[in-house]
């Protein structure tokens, strides 16, 4: 392998004002076939399809860059061609793989909640039979009958009772009318939850209700529908639920069904001991699953949020939802960590586009969220990044924050087969639920719906200057592997874009480039979606076209990040960016044009 030592470098000063600057760049064209990358002639006249997508699309970040608006602003736009390296039809899709998925199966690191015998025979999606799991190792329900509650009365001495018959009381009391005040939810959650009378607000639930138009505001009763919903909990799952827990690869499947139950318990706030994130509290490394804090502080963004979970609620309590979801938790091993430096993979396909988004131009691909280590992140409070945002269309997905627990450097999470039910507009303050989606994806041979997710949480850089060491590159490549190494057949391509930049303050062009490695490591492709920045996507695609040129691996690119970092800590007020510093390094690269 070729090394790159000091005397490679010619960086000084000078970099600044080379004539080959990226910003002067013209992208070139490349086309790479399964063994050999062969440049090749760009074509003018395809345009990019994905360069008019709606706004609707949360942008491929984990917020808007400002600084790529000011850069794409900057600069007169161009009519915008097919990208240079690879057509996105080109990526392998999860339509195109062959999974050989076999007979729905269970073992001890894959819990099915269904019938498998039954689904296996007919599709059929009945409840698995089992026993309550009141443990540390599982889920604690509220229809667990080890669940009690304290409960006291005027004239009566507190006395110990079965939490769910309280819950079963105030929530059929629900179900047996038509319609159904904030007022009374709010008086029947407290019933269960006496402790938090003075602490919880239902500001937002109650606002919403008022200040949704009377032609569509269904919540009074939706309300019923969704205590009826609640209370199948113990007829739909009747099997114990594992807690996927840090350090450990496992597995979980559910219908689609037994969700909905799960997150309509969530909605009337019932699983016991999840109501604390104190760091002595049972679940103190899972994110909340409780609905209160969604409730509780009346904002714009709680308006809009709510109007995609009343939608999602409406949907299933009218039809009932007919397939399975999985949650993987994969844990990377020591063993299995790359040793980046000696990598010998080449560069994968690359698409960069600055037009689509990841959840509509890059459905059947492996989709990345970027996400926080507690999964949904800020989902269930004000938080509207492309994560909440993400979870918010696909609501099946907050039913992870259940039984996952916080992620560690070296872990993933896979989901496979949720459901996309609402649109959107906007991001942050200006998202808006734009109304429902219809998810028309084909099922695969167990039932889910050929839509798969991968969370990896990237570092959130206090300084931007933390980002450019190599312990902290060492730990976003690992992340970013172990959300993309496959499982031992064939796999879709990747959609991602500005992972962990924005408000975690990353480098888009490092980050790019991050991944870029993670991916060739792991033999898959990339779809890169820029969200409108224009400069990223043309220095992207011709610090990609270098690096094939030159036949750079995974490797060699290594190397070349390891003296990046080196010259900053010896330069540290001279910063320069990391695409001008490899193409001053490998020498400029003719326009293929």
């Amino acid at each position: 392998m070729r090394r790159f030592t000091r005397s490679h470098f010619r960086f000084s000063a000078a970099v600044n004002t080379n004539p080959c600057a990226l910003s002067d760049r013209t992208p070139g064209s490349v086309f790479r076939p399964a063994t050999r990358v062969q440049l090749i002639q760009r074509s003018p006249e395809v345009k990019d399809v994905q360069a008019s997508a709606p706004e609707r699309q949360f942008p491929a970040s984990d917020t808007t860059d400002e600084g790529s608006r000011q850069a794409a602003g900057s600069e007169p736009r161009r009519e915008e061609v097919s990208s240079s390296l690879c057509p996105l039809r080109d990526l392998r899709t999860l339509q195109q793989c062959d999974t050989k998925l076999g007979e729905l199966t269970f073992s001890l690191t894959h819990t099915v909640l269904v019938d498998v015998a039954a689904f296996n025979k007919g599709k059929m999606l009945l409840a698995q039979e089992g026993r309550d799991m009141w443990h540390s190792n599982f889920v604690k329900m509220p229809c667990s009958p080890s669940s009690f509650m304290v409960k006291s009365g005027m004239m009566k001495s507190p006395s110990q009772v079965k939490r769910w018959e309280v819950i079963c009381k105030q929530l059929k009391a629900l179900a047996s009318k038509t319609e159904v005040d904030v007022e009374r939810v709010q008086e029947a959650i407290l019933k269960y939850n006496p402790k938090y009378k003075t602490e919880w607000s239902f500001d937002a639930l109650s606002s919403f209700v008022q200040s949704i138009p009377k032609p569509e505001n269904y919540s009074c009763s939706l309300f019923p529908k969704i205590a009826a919903l609640a209370l199948d909990l113990p007829k739909h799952v009747k099997k114990g639920i594992p807690l996927l827990r840090s350090g450990q690869t496992a597995a979980v499947t559910l219908s689609q069904l037994q969700i909905a139950c799960l997150l309509a318990n969530a909605f009337f706030c019932t699983f016991p001991h999840r109501n604390t994130s104190k760091p002595n509290s049972e679940y103190h490394g899972y994110p909340s699953i409780n609905f209160t804090s969604l409730f509780g502080k009346w904002s714009q963004r709680s308006k809009e949020k709510l109007r995609a979970v009343m939608h999602y609620f409406k949907v299933v309590t009218e039809t009932k939802p007919k397939g399975l979801v999985t949650f993987q938790r994969q844990c990377l091993k020591d063993v299995d960590r790359p040793d980046w430096k000696s990598c010998a993979a080449s560069m994968p396909k690359l698409h960069v586009t600055s037009g689509g988004s990841i959840e509509a131009e890059g459905t059947g691909l492996l989709q990345v969220d970027f996400a926080a280590c507690q999964i949904g992140g800020g989902v269930l409070g004000s938080g509207l990044l492309q994560e909440e945002i993400l979870f918010l269309m696909n609501p099946e997905l907050i039913v992870a924050r259940l039984f996952t627990e916080k992620l560690a450097d070296n872990e993933s999470l896979i989901i496979t087969g949720s459901q996309k039910f609402s649109c959107y507009s906007g991001f942050r303050d200006s998202f808006e639920w734009a109304g429902p989606h219809y998810d028309t994806l084909k099922r695969d041979n167990w039932a889910r719906l050929e839509r798969q997710i991968v969370a990896i949480d990237a570092l959130h850089f206090k300084h931007r200057s933390e980002q450019y060491n190599m312990s902290k590159i060492n730990r976003e490549l690992n992340k970013a592997f172990c959300g993309f190494k496959g499982q031992g057949h064939e796999t879709p391509d990747i959609a991602t874009g500005k992972w962990g930049c924005g408000a975690f303050n990353g480098d888009p062009e490092l980050k790019a480039l991050i991944q870029l490695m993670a991916a060739g490591k792991a033999r898959r492709g990339l779809a890169f979606f820029t969200f409108r920045d224009e400069t990223l996507k043309r220095n992207l695609e011709q610090i990609y076209t270098l690096l094939v040129k030159r036949e750079i691996t995974v490797g060699q690119l290594y190397e070349l990040l390891e003296n990046y970092c080196a010259i900053l800590r010896a330069q540290p007020g001279d910063h320069v960016d990391l695409f001008k510093f490899i193409e001053n390094t490998l020498g400029p690269s003719r326009s293929l044009l």
